[in-house]
């Protein structure tokens, strides 16, 4: 299986950045992982929010074939623990998943085509958090599911 995480603008502090190169290292030991960077929409001062998911949803679609499993990290999704995370997984893996795509959106979260489209929504918590610090959380998280599933030391609860 592959897992892609499919992201709305790139990362630009310095230290969420280290943090997420540090675990994708790790991640390509256990499955093909690739993170995938949408471009921020340009001029978007004069967008209104729905503008701006629209024109983000059109860009995160072209990115999704039809065979593509389309999870969205959304704070209406369903929570999971670490255990859950990596059960749910490794499920995906046995069921013969091919591409998984996680998507963290924009700011202002996704259009309703986006919405149609995903096949999932996960949540990682009820806090709000900004939407450059939730990649680096959820790669660990990823990384922390896939140290579960192989049995690793990684994960000590």
């Amino acid at each position: 299986m592959r897992i892609t995480l499919l992201l709305v603008g790139a990362t630009d502090k310095k230290y969420l950045n280290e943090g997420i190169e540090d675990y994708q290292k790790r991640l390509i030991h256990y499955l093909p992982f690739e993170l995938r960077v949408i471009a921020d929409i340009k001029n978007n001062r004069h967008l209104s929010a729905d503008q701006q998911k629209e024109r983000e949803g059109k860009l995160l679609l072209d990115q999704v074939s039809s065979g593509d499993e389309l999870i969205l990290l959304d704070v209406e999704g369903t929570e999971l623990s670490s255990p859950g995370l990596a059960n749910w997984i490794e499920k995906k893996m046995l069921s013969g998943t091919r591409n998984l795509i996680f998507v963290v959106g924009g700011p202002y979260g996704f259009s309703e085509p986006v919405y149609k489209r995903a096949d999932s929504k996960i949540s990682l918590s009820k806090l709000t958090f900004p939407h450059q610090l939730i990649r680096l959380l959820f790669i660990e998280q990823l990384y922390r599911a896939l140290t579960i599933i192989k049995g690793e030391l990684y994960h000590h609860a």
